[in-house]
């Protein structure tokens, strides 16, 4: 491990918005099987972690925190909790937190499959999916496949918006078609966000002008690196209320053609400045 890799794990531990329990907090490590137990946190999030209590919002998969920070700086109103399991990454956002005295972000150093352990029913308001992994040999692993929509169901609000930003036209598509086998009703979506004119993307006027405003102004990292190679920003918004169990997509998903669609991705050499 690099020097300045141990040195940020070493800071993490300092840091009081950053939570990082060991596995045998939050999983029965003598089952058969993936067995949750709940953490101590759940349900207590407003009032152990947060300066009041707030609507919450999560973001899974936030890497460097980037998007949690501009969102919480956004959006005094609402508490943000930036989810992800590289403690390398979770540093820069948690030390900005932490030096600048935010009052409404935390972070969450955990892998998203156990993510049920952390929250209660109805503690979270909105869900942000920036930038996932498009698993594209992995149905199981996407994060918006069916099995990850009943872990969000089980601790996301009645109406509760997720949201997914990708670069990603496979992941993007694929969430389409999740949506619409199960009925599921598609907000707003674009294949091309920033040749999409903001006030044509919430034409409802469900989404205030300040929040759609976000979605193009706020840009993680890997967002503007992929931009830089030439690929386009994708966004969908969706409820995915539904009491029955979620169908999986099936033939109305083409897999192999929207597989063929994705290019290379370069992952550094991005300057940061």
């Amino acid at each position: 491990m690099g020097h300045g890799k141990l040195k940020k794990f070493l800071e993490n531990e300092s840091f009081g918005c950053l939570l990082q329990p060991h596995m045998e907090e939050v999983v029965d490590l003598q089952a058969d099987g993936l067995v949750l137990k709940d953490h101590p946190m759940k349900g207590h999030w407003n009032e152990r972690m947060f300066a009041k209590p707030q609507p919450i919002v999560l973001e899974l998969g936030c890497g460097r925190g980037e998007y949690t920070i501009d969102l919480a700086l956004r959006n005094p109103e609402c508490n943000y909790i930036g989810v992800d399991i590289k403690g390398a990454r979770l540093w820069k956002g948690a030390k900005y937190a932490t030096v600048n005295q935010l009052p409404n972000v935390a972070f969450l150093r955990t892998r998203v499959e156990f993510i049920e352990a952390f929250f209660a029913p109805g503690e979270i308001a909105e869900i942000w999916l920036t930038f996932s992994d498009p698993q594209l040999k992995s149905e199981n692993s996407r994060l918006t496949s069916p099995r990850f929509l009943t872990r969000y169901r089980s601790f996301l609000q009645p109406g509760g918006l997720v949201h997914l930003k990708t670069d990603s036209r496979f992941l993007h598509e694929y969430t389409k078609a999740v949506c619409q086998v199960n009925g599921l009703p598609v907000l707003a979506a674009t294949t091309d966000l920033y040749a999409t004119p903001p006030e044509s993307l919430f034409a409802d006027g469900s989404m205030p002008a300040d929040r759609v405003a976000a979605l193009y102004e706020v840009r993680t990292y890997y967002e503007r690196l992929f931009m830089e190679q030439g690929y386009k920003i994708t966004y969908l918004c969706t409820r995915i209320d539904r009491s029955e169990p979620y169908l999986w997509p099936g033939d109305a998903f083409d897999a192999d053609y929207w597989k063929s669609t994705e290019g290379p991705r370069r992952t550094y050499c991005l300057s940061e400045g």
